[in-house]
């Protein structure tokens, strides 16, 4: 989920950085803050993650911010930056599934249309809970639209375990919408199920002979 950027401000808060203005830094951080903070939170494990790799982004774009070139548009050019620092600081736990490939994942596979009935919140938690690699590429390919080539460089994986990533990662994804939405199935019943109240027993008594209430 991408919000609206005014490229013509962001544009303009960049030439100012450029120039060195005051403060110039500070008004680009908190008008991106929403759009970095949002593609950190895919990457990310957790909150704290997603600040790290934020912080890092930021530091990086300042740093390099000369080398930005007009022509394309600056939340691109720094989506890119995040990208990497996020690949960056997950490296080393990617490495361990740079040989892992599964027979059937040259298969096409369809966007499935369980993820249209999950709110964007839900959907990010269950990715936040994706294993990093699985969550790394599927972020790369299925969001931010890189190709599994492209996406086999970067992480420097074969493009089949890029391809066996993104479907287990799809795989999990689907398995863990449709789980959450059966429990909120299950509980709606509950919830709606009409309390029988007991029965209540009965005294007889004998009297004369005969029975009676």
């Amino acid at each position: 989920m991408t919000s609206y950027i005014d490229e013509a401000k962001v544009k303009q808060l960049v030439k100012n950085c450029i120039e060195k203005e005051p403060n110039s830094q500070k008004m680009l951080y908190s008008f991106l803050y929403s759009f970095a903070m949002g593609k950190c939170l895919r990457y990310a494990e957790n909150q704290y993650d997603a600040a790290e790799i934020l912080n890092d982004s930021f530091l990086k774009a300042f740093k390099n911010i000369e080398k930005y070139k007009y022509t394309m548009p600056f939340h691109s050019w720094f989506g890119k930056i995040i990208s990497n620092t996020a690949i960056d600081r997950y490296r080393a736990e990617l490495k361990h599934n740079r040989t892992e490939e599964i027979s059937f994942a040259n298969e096409v596979l369809e966007e499935s249309t369980v993820f249209d009935s999950i709110e964007y919140k839900e959907l990010l938690k269950l990715v936040q809970q994706l294993p990093v690699a699985y969550r790394t590429v599927f972020n790369l390919y299925a969001i931010d639209g890189y190709s599994h080539d492209e996406i086999s460089k970067m992480l420097g994986i074969s493009i089949g375990t890029s391809k066996s990533n993104l479907f287990k990662a799809r795989h999990r994804l689907q398995k863990s919408v449709l789980q959450l939405r059966q429990n909120e199935s299950n509980r709606f019943d509950s919830d709606n199920i009409i309390p029988i109240k007991p029965i209540t027993s009965v005294t007889l008594s004998i009297n004369g002979g005969g029975l009676g209430k």
